[in-house]
């Protein structure tokens, strides 16, 4: 019985929670000063679509592609030039560029210029179509960079069928 006693009266067992304790406060500040060191993007992009066009007819300015009623009851091309630059109106170079809908798809690299040029055709793509009762449509587009706040704009071209 006297073992007992002499077990539960022993003092040296309180240091262990409080070593605990403060072990785990230590690793919470090392991991926080971590975490703060990682950096996160800082700038947004500032995206403009310089011109857009179906292939045969051509690029005009702005995000509107307009196709007549032959063209647009087949798979057709379009073409869109995109810009993008940094707050400071600088270019962002090699920014990877997204342009998706109505069963199209471009991609692409912006230039050291910041611009790049999207294509929905083979091999780079799929081409656009309109649906025998569909009258317009739009398309999404998609830019990623390394430094830079992801940029989405849904609706961002639209395609419009004339009569």
């Amino acid at each position: 019985m006297q073992k007992t006693e002499k077990l539960f009266d022993d003092d040296r067992a309180i240091e262990l929670p409080i070593n605990i304790v403060v072990m785990l406060v230590v690793g919470m500040v090392a991991l926080a000063a971590l975490v703060a060191i990682i950096p996160p993007p800082t700038k947004n992009m500032s995206v403009n679509i310089v011109e857009s066009g179906e292939q045969s007819a051509g690029p005009t300015a702005g995000n509107t592609v307009i196709v007549d009623s032959t063209t647009a009851n087949s798979p057709f091309t379009v073409d869109v030039l995109v810009s993008v630059v940094d707050p400071d109106g600088y270019p962002v170079r090699a920014a990877n560029v997204v342009l998706r809908g109505l069963g199209g798809v471009a991609t692409g690299t912006t230039d050291d210029y910041g611009n790049c040029t999207l294509t929905t055709a083979s091999p780079a793509g799929s081409q656009v179509s309109l649906g025998p009762n569909q009258n317009e449509g739009s398309m999404d587009l998609t830019i990623s960079a390394d430094g830079f706040y992801d940029f989405e704009k849904a609706g961002a071209v639209m395609i419009v069928r004339t009569s």
